[in-house]
């Protein structure tokens, strides 16, 4: 589940001990939201502040500490050894790794995991804030042709790749390079990888600013944008033309108190 969440950029705001089950699911989100700007350190909780132990790249290590506390209380009620306890902790760990790295690599649609490569491309994507949803879909446009000229490399990504200065592009035009080599090395066609990336990169998400806008236009009595909110995000990974402004970057308004981040009690 956990690494489901990682996949598609979401964060689970609160996610303790009391909102964790044994089923594989999480029972309260309280505040949740999914990244836009890729940031590891987002958390949409104001009450998780300023520790952030809620993050979104502390979501691996929340779950495997909530079922430590889990099986220390089995232990002690004598309903499981030491032993088993540890096991049950190893489990997760290469669970989580294994589902992670699958699901990673299916989203850059690489013929095998490359962990130097995937760590590169989010770093880039931390510095240059770049939104984790719309870069993902967008990858699949670029063509694995190593002989595609320096000076095109980026066009597929220009509409995420935004305000990035000459040492910038140069960073994003190597790490491009790297991933067309580790392409055409696949024997995939460009367009059976675009169509499984795009069936684990979802073109929308329920990005705060747009539940904003519907609960706006639903407290004045209309709730035409709720059920069209609805009806988008039934089908996200769908491209549904004519619903693009959906997928569209937050606006500035987007990130004030309230919008982007929610309490506890919210």
């Amino acid at each position: 589940m956990i690494a489901g969440w990682q996949g598609v950029g979401f964060t689970h705001g609160v996610m303790n001990t009391d909102n964790m089950s044994v089923l594989g699911l999480t029972i309260d989100y309280g505040p949740f939201g999914f990244l836009d700007a890729f940031d590891p350190s987002f958390t949409p909780n104001t009450t998780d502040l300023p520790g952030r132990r809620y993050c979104f790249a502390n979501q691996p290590d929340i779950g495997l500490w909530n079922i430590a506390q889990f099986t220390s209380t089995l232990s002690a009620a004598e309903l499981m050894s030491n032993k088993e306890a540890n096991y049950v902790m190893e489990r997760y760990g290469i669970k989580f790794m294994d589902d992670y790295q699958a699901i990673m690599t299916k989203k850059l649609g690489l013929p095998k995991y490359n962990k130097q490569l995937i760590s590169d491309l989010l770093n880039n994507m931390s510095v240059d804030k770049v939104d984790y949803t719309n870069f993902f879909r967008l990858l699949s446009n670029i063509k694995a042709d190593p002989a595609i000229p320096e000076q095109q490399l980026l066009i597929p990504l220009k509409a995420v790749l935004l305000d990035i200065g000459k040492e910038r592009k140069v960073a994003w035009t190597s790490w491009v390079q790297a991933y067309i080599q580790e392409l055409s090395s696949s024997g995939i066609s460009d367009e059976e990888r675009k169509s499984s990336m795009d069936s684990v990169n979802p073109k929308y998400i329920l990005r705060n600013y747009l539940c904003q806008s519907a609960i706006d236009t639903a407290e004045q009595g209309d709730f035409t944008e709720v059920r069209q909110l609805l009806k988008v995000m039934e089908n996200p990974y769908d491209e549904q033309p004519g619903m693009e402004k959906y997928a569209r970057l937050p606006p500035a308004w987007a990130y004030r108190p309230g919008v982007c981040m929610l309490s506890c009690s919210s």
